[in-house]
């Protein structure tokens, strides 16, 4: 298949066609490299909580960990050992 690149700015690109798009399972985001002296492209390989322990650090060491919710605790949880 050719393409065209096409003026972005002071970049280039190329119009991917939806198909390949959808066949390779590129959405949103992707990893760009060289190989070979090819442009490839390919899904990034996340993790689904990629940086939730970060978060959570940063979210405690604010002090902002408190529950949001306090007033609705179950009746016996001040009884429960943890």
């Amino acid at each position: 298949m050719l393409t065209t690149l096409r003026k972005l700015g002071n970049s280039q690109g190329v119009i991917i066609p939806k198909p390949l798009l959808v066949e390779v399972g590129l959405t949103g985001e992707a990893e760009m490299r060289v190989e070979n002296g090819a442009i490839v492209l390919r899904p990034t390989k996340r993790s689904p909580r990629e940086g939730w322990s970060e978060a959570s650090a940063a979210i405690a060491a604010a002090g902002d960990d408190r529950p949001v919710w306090p007033e609705f605790a179950n009746e016996g949880d001040g009884a429960l050992a943890w």
